[in-house]
């Protein structure tokens, strides 16, 4: 018997990205752009197709909400889908899908015609979305140049949300409502032109069969608990979105019993293991709680506190977003040079200081102050942002970055639905109680309950009543809303601080792709990735 030593083989240095894959890359923002706009451009269309459509208040709620409610109850299917059938060919299939649904939206006849158009548009949305971002992982290789990548994905991501009302209400200046929709479909096309020459196809060749009772599953989960939380937020608590939550809660039970036990599962829950995945999916689940839940305090505040039209409110509304566009640069190059789990945190206690700043704007505060408390909060969860989808897709292999972006989007969709479900009730909640001792006596019984209700509420009785009672009123309520933006900016801020002490406890120590820069990448399913010599082991016998 002979022994016989090896030296192990050099590790190749990851391939760097050249100019077609920015350029693919560039392709890729288009439909990111295009599906987060998709979430807001219909704000200001709406009195201009109800008058066309007539839709009933029902209606009307689905018009708005259908959109988002399939987009997150498809998006763990879509990634586990793209993996398998290939996430270009999804890609381009939901292009054509987003841009043949978009113009039916365009030229709807009636409402049920442009909800079922819209829900096309969100099966659209859904393929997208992930299809994007784990391509994003077969073109980068290099961890850094994946990192700049992930940044400029996720600017241009919530750069869509605050471009859509500013859209939105200039193509509403010029031409009819159905052109908010109709501005997709060159997106699109030009999409479904490059990408099968820019993009690399990839799929995952021991992926199996795809788990149907798994995808339903996740359908009946997502879908009941986004609803649930959204119809809180809108009207509070009541038997009906209780039941649902209570319905999605179960059918997440049932998901994960499933993925346990499938054969060939959608999603391999051994990647919650790793911490680079399940930390800063939680991470960016909180970052988005505060960004949304404080978004509709910002757009209420400009619009009825300050008097705004709509269009004027969303292009201040802008500001705050170009102003912090540089921050995922901002945060990549920290990351460079120190632990990312004292970025993100660094990105988490500067959000909670614009919080803190924000909570002491009053109704006559002047501009700059909002926007600047605006800009410096919304800096620091771009950071966080940026930096937790590097973590999640770096910490995933390759052939399970589909469904790894699928879950990583899923958790951004909930935490939206959960900051305005929980911020927005902690200011209702204020409003109603400063409403109560604030509002001048011998006011009808009908109009005092309105006013108590909401701003929005307060502005219409205030402006049926006589001019002395409308301005009482107005000052009122103006002052109770922001009494309540207060409390729920400061909630926001506690909420940060914390998230920064568990990223530096959870987080510490753990690199693009796994703790200290090494992590489950499996190289040899990346298709363009280089394979080195088999590395034998030391002492084996021969």
């Amino acid at each position: 018997m002979t022994f016989t030593s090896y030296t192990p083989a050099t590790p190749t240095p990851e391939p760097r990205a050249g100019r077609r894959e920015w350029i693919a890359l560039a392709v890729l923002l288009l439909p990111c752009l295009l599906v987060s706009m998709d979430v807001s451009v219909l704000y200001f269309a709406v009195p201009f197709l109800t008058a066309q459509l007539e839709p009933s208040s029902v209606q009307q709620l689905w018009i708005l909400d259908v959109y988002g409610f399939v987009l997150a109850g498809l998006l763990i299917t879509m990634g586990a889908l793209g993996d398998r059938i290939g996430r270009r060919r999804l890609l381009l299939f939901g292009a054509l899908l987003f841009a043949l649904a978009s113009g039916v939206a365009a030229y709807a006849r009636s409402a049920d015609m442009l909800i079922a158009a819209r829900a096309f548009l969100g099966i659209g949305g859904a393929t997208l979305m992930p299809s994007t971002l784990a391509l994003i992982r077969n073109l980068f290789h290099d961890a850094k140049q994946r990192g700049k990548a992930i940044a400029i994905w996720s600017a241009a991501t919530m750069g869509g949300i605050a471009v859509g009302p500013v859209l939105s209400g200039l193509l509403l200046e010029h031409f009819w409502w159905g052109s908010v929709f109709l501005v997709n479909t060159p997106a699109m096309v030009l999409l479904l032109v490059c990408g099968p020459l820019l993009l690399p196809e990839f799929k995952n060749p021991k992926a199996g069969r795809f788990d149907l009772p798994g995808s339903l599953l996740s359908l009946l989960a997502m879908l009941p608990i986004v609803y649930g939380i959204k119809e809180m937020a809108r009207n509070g608590v009541s038997v009906l979105p209780v039941l649902a939550l209570v319905v999605g809660l179960l059918a997440a039970a049932g998901f994960v019993v499933r993925q346990r036990t499938a054969r060939h599962p959608m999603l391999d829950l051994e990647l919650f293991r790793h911490r680079g995945f399940s930390v800063s999916v939680l991470m960016n689940l909180l970052a988005m709680f505060a960004i949304v839940g404080c978004a509709v305090f910002f757009t209420q505040y400009l619009q009825t506190v300050r008097g705004m039209s709509p269009l004027e409110a969303a292009l201040w509304n802008l500001l705050p977003t170009l102003a912090v566009g540089g921050m995922t640069a901002v945060a990549t190059a920290l990351a460079q040079r120190m632990d990312r789990a004292r970025v993100i945190a660094i990105g988490f206690v500067l959000a909670a200081g614009g919080f803190v700043w924000l909570s002491w704007v009053e109704p006559g505060s002047a501009l700059w102050y909002l926007l600047v408390a605006s800009s410096v909060y919304a800096s620091g969860l771009v950071m966080v942002a940026s930096l937790g989808n590097e973590l999640a897709l770096g910490a995933a292999p390759p052939e399970r970055a589909g469904s790894a972006s699928a879950v990583l989007e899923s958790g951004t969709e909930l935490g939206g639905a959960l900051g305005m479900a929980i911020l927005g009730s902690i200011g209702s909640a204020v409003y109603r109680g400063h409403m109560d001792d604030a509002l001048p006596s011998g006011l009808p019984q009908g109009a005092a309950d309105a006013a108590r209700e909401t701003l929005a509420g307060a502005a219409a009785v205030a402006a049926h009543l006589p001019a002395q009672a409308g301005r009482a009123v107005l000052t009122a309520s103006r002052a109770a809303f922001t009494d309540g933006m207060q409390t729920a900016v400061l909630s926001a801020a506690g909420l940060m601080l914390c998230a920064a002490v568990l990223a530096v406890a959870l987080l510490r120590g753990v690199g693009p792709s796994g703790p200290e820069g090494s992590g489950p990448v499996d190289a040899s399913a990346a298709p363009d990735a280089p394979q080195g010599r088999p590395t034998e082991v030391p002492g084996a016998v021969s």
